[in-house]
């Protein structure tokens, strides 16, 4: 399933455009960044409500497929400047973190 995809089943809103056709091979749920750093995997869509400068780095050294920021959090304006600058595609949703991954669970299988 690529971003595109993704971001139609679960109804998501763009707040910062990448690759829509970067494959989303998984999901990581987390927000303590250190644990998110050594343990999801390149491709995961990264489901979180961290919109923060330090996140867009995780994204970045982790390589997932995309940020999802659930239960509408918040997109600093310089995460947002410096997502767009490296290409990390991040999405946001009123959804708890839990129910969009199990929606997510589902596309997958």
């Amino acid at each position: 399933m690529t971003v595109s995809e993704m971001a139609n089943e679960l109804n998501l809103e763009t707040l910062v455009r990448g690759d829509q056709d970067r494959l989303v091979a998984g999901g990581y749920a987390g927000d303590l960044l250190s644990w998110v750093m050594a343990r999801a995997h390149e491709d995961d869509a990264w489901f979180t409500v961290m919109g923060n400068l330090n996140a867009v780095a995780v994204a970045v050294l982790v390589n997932v497929s995309c940020i999802v920021l659930t239960e509408n959090a918040t997109l600093d304006d310089d995460a947002a400047k410096r997502a767009a600058v490296e290409g990390v595609f991040i999405l946001r949703s009123h959804e708890s973190t839990f129910s969009l991954c199990a929606k997510l669970g589902n596309l997958l299988q």
